[in-house]
């Protein structure tokens, strides 16, 4: 994990404040974000952004959980 960020909401805004303050703190070039496939991750305005700050979104296919299981224990705690 690189950054992260707390919020009462899990929306769009939530998604680009994280995006914001992992840029102050890594070169973002040719980084590549890896997350499910929630709304704010493969949103138009959050792909754009992605690609503003020269990176590639990667998402795993629709059922396959195995991928995000580390991270998905890491938020249940």
């Amino acid at each position: 994990m690189v950054a992260w960020h707390l919020s009462e909401r899990n929306d769009l805004a939530f998604a680009h404040e994280t995006l914001d303050r992992l840029r102050q703190h890594v070169n973002l070039r040719s980084v590549i974000l890896h997350s499910d496939q929630g709304f704010q991750y493969t949103s138009k305005q959050f792909n754009r952004k992605l690609r503003q700050l020269g990176m590639l979104g990667s998402h795993s296919r629709r059922g396959n959980f195995l991928n995000n299981a580390c991270i998905e224990s890491l938020f249940s705690h």
